[in-house]
């Protein structure tokens, strides 16, 4: 795989996962664009937003796609929910939206084995009405951005890897 490919979709959709998965299949190295963020700053996604505040923290992720675009060939990358909206996102690569409805995303984040700790990581769940109004906003967004559109409702996490390979045309 030369090109990269750049997962992105509503947070609780399943990139990482997919993208952990994905990378063992192929052979391939996967990046986090959150957890290059927490590293740099030494500090989790929340608390930079808390205390930096959500500008400060969409300047990081250009940076991020920035040093990406630079250094980083071959990855499977996947990306923040906000993280569609840097500048130059193709230039990174290959950009795949894993779609899902709002509640879909919902049920599959408070049935995991691990629901407790998936949803802590993402405070903005504990207010519904607020999590599917930002769904709402970035939904079309997402969409334009998309080279790709992979379904996963109702799939399992292999079948999800195999159409990503499969609409990259990845061996």
């Amino acid at each position: 795989m030369k090109k990269n490919i750049i997962l992105i979709g509503f947070m609780g959709v399943g990139k990482g996962t997919t993208a952990r998965a994905f990378a063992k299949k192929y052979e391939v190295y996967n990046i986090d664009t959150d957890d290059l963020i927490e590293s740099k700053e030494n500090k989790e996604v929340k608390k930079i937003f808390e205390k930096k505040g959500e500008a400060y923290f969409r300047k990081l992720e250009q940076k991020t796609a920035d040093w990406i675009i630079d250094s980083v060939q071959g990855t499977l990358i996947s990306c923040g929910g906000g993280f569609y909206k840097v500048k130059n996102l193709h230039k990174m690569g290959t950009v795949v939206l894993l779609d899902a409805s709002f509640d879909w995303i919902l049920n599959r984040l408070k049935t995991a084995k691990n629901s407790e700790s998936k949803l802590a990581k993402r405070p903005l769940f504990s207010q519904e009405a607020e999590a599917k109004k930002l769904y709402d906003e970035r939904e079309k967004a997402y969409k334009k951005v998309a080279d790709v559109i992979v379904n996963v409702e109702g799939k399992s996490l292999e079948e999800i890897v195999k159409e990503i390979a499969k609409k990259c045309r990845v061996q």
